[in-house]
């Protein structure tokens, strides 16, 4: 008989070995590990990371043995360190973005970073081990995203990292523990219990808490799985009249996951990633470039960009309810609303860390250009990080119109940052609370992490 799809899933993890990461899975994964480390850097600085921060240092007492990202000498238990890095990775929606849509390394690079200070020194694993547990993480998220169309596009009931990121995370600690195949499978099984966040918490302080948990809850999944908790063997299978993880897709066809031989295609080999630019939802950076580009015609047009002339922005955007967003009241309102982005790349002609500022947010002139957008949704923009397009549009008081419009942003899996760009956004982002040497040294240590003889010095 064929095989369980979720003991297949197991017997992978517990199975594939470094020689299986190609040079263009360990060239990308490093890609993504320094972006996610940046994020999280600057992401210390926000409200909300104080919050957990303080959440956890105040109601919790345990073995406190691994960093805080940006808190020399704050060190909390494994399991909150994940937790609280999480939060800080996602406190500003600047981490990465996969497709099918999720947020792939904020769920899983804190847990294995605390679990590889958790480990005694007899035990650590080296750089390798460390990429392997993270693609293995990686690869574990796209392969459930993909058994189900519902995954593909914008989500509308429950935030992706919150399901498949936890069970990321459950099997990359999993595989860093060196866990066996049959507490692999539980360990997911364990992660399904603990899986879930509703996307009416999207543009909130809570949202953060969705990677937050993510990478925790996963964690302890793969701990609990360690010390001999059990759960069901079926849990990724399809199981008639019994919901196993199918429980949070309607059209749900797993399949297995074959056990590598000399070499496994790893997902992200053939899907790349796409890093953001600016701190928000990864839908406004369409229509912020074609906001720019319009943006432009009109100053060879007039001369300048005067507000006064126009008197209709339209913005052809997809339908995603939680994202269409006419006049934002927070930062995190701000981050998931396409009225906001494009009237902001009009008016400054960038956005940036700056534009989400209360300050920014409730400029008269930005609310009155908010107040000037017509919002349309032409059938052919589905809500699809992998189809959508972004299009402004300026009606002008003189009767011409002016149209910019995005099919690709530069960031995007189709049109990938450069060595340079990443760089450049890594060193600014660790630069608000990190000294240029150990910025420095980050990279390094990243650019050469299968070298690397012990993970935890990361």
């Amino acid at each position: 008989p064929e095989q369980p799809v979720t003991s297949s899933f197991a017997s992978f993890i517990h199975a594939v070995r470094p020689e299986h990461l190609s040079q263009t899975v360990c060239h990308r994964s490093k890609r993504m590990i320094l972006d996610s480390l940046g994020v999280g850097l600057v992401g210390t600085t926000t409200h909300v990371f104080n919050i957990a921060l303080q959440y956890c240092r105040e109601l919790y007492s345990s073995v406190a043995v691994s960093s805080v990202y940006g808190k020399p000498g704050v060190k909390l238990s494994p399991t909150l360190a994940a937790f609280t890095n999480g939060v800080a990775t996602h406190s500003m929606d600047f981490d990465d973005t996969w497709h099918p849509a999720t947020h792939p390394s904020g769920a899983v690079l804190p847990a294995l970073l605390a679990a590889s200070q958790m480990l005694p020194p007899s035990a650590k694993p080296t750089g390798m081990d460390f990429l392997l547990a993270f693609n293995v993480g990686l690869e574990v998220q796209g392969r459930l995203m993909h058994f189900s169309t519902e995954a593909h596009d914008i989500p509308k009931r429950f935030h992706p990292p919150s399901v498949v990121g936890t069970m990321g995370s459950a099997a990359a600690t999993a595989k860093l523990l060196a866990l066996s195949s049959a507490q692999c499978t539980h360990a997911l099984g364990i992660a399904a219990s603990l899986a879930g966040a509703p996307m009416a918490n999207a543009a909130t302080q809570a949202k953060p808490l969705h990677i937050g948990n993510a990478t925790r809850l996963g964690f302890e999944a793969a701990l609990l799985a360690a010390r001999g908790m059990e759960a069901n063997p079926l849990i990724l299978d399809d199981i008639p009249g019994c919901s196993g993880f199918s429980a949070f897709y309607g059209v749900y066809q797993p399949k297995p996951l074959s056990t590598p031989s000399d070499r496994h295609e790893f997902l992200l080999e053939k899907q790349d990633i796409a890093f953001k630019r600016f701190p928000a939802h990864l839908g406004m950076h369409w229509v912020v470039d074609a906001a720019l580009s319009v943006r432009n015609l009109f100053i060879n047009y007039a001369g300048s960009f005067s507000p006064s002339l126009i008197r209709t922005i339209v913005l052809k955007i997809p339908v995603s309810k939680y994202i269409n967003r006419p006049f934002p009241s927070s930062e995190h309102q701000a981050r998931h609303s396409f009225q906001f982005n494009a009237c902001t790349a009009l008016l400054d002609g960038e956005v940036d860390l700056s534009s989400f500022t209360e300050s920014s947010i409730h400029r008269q002139e930005l609310r009155e250009l908010l107040g000037k957008v017509v919002v349309e949704h032409p059938e052919d923009n589905v809500a699809n990080f992998d189809k959508m397009y972004g299009e402004v549009a300026l009606l002008l008081h003189s009767g011409d119109v002016l149209t910019g419009k995005c099919d690709t942003f530069y960031g995007h899996w189709r049109k990938p940052l450069s060595k340079e760009s990443l760089l450049k956004k890594f060193r600014s982002n660790a630069s608000h609370v990190l000294p240029e040497e150990k910025i420095e040294a980050i990279i390094t240590m990243v650019d050469n992490l299968e070298n690397l003889p012990d993970s935890s010095q990361l």
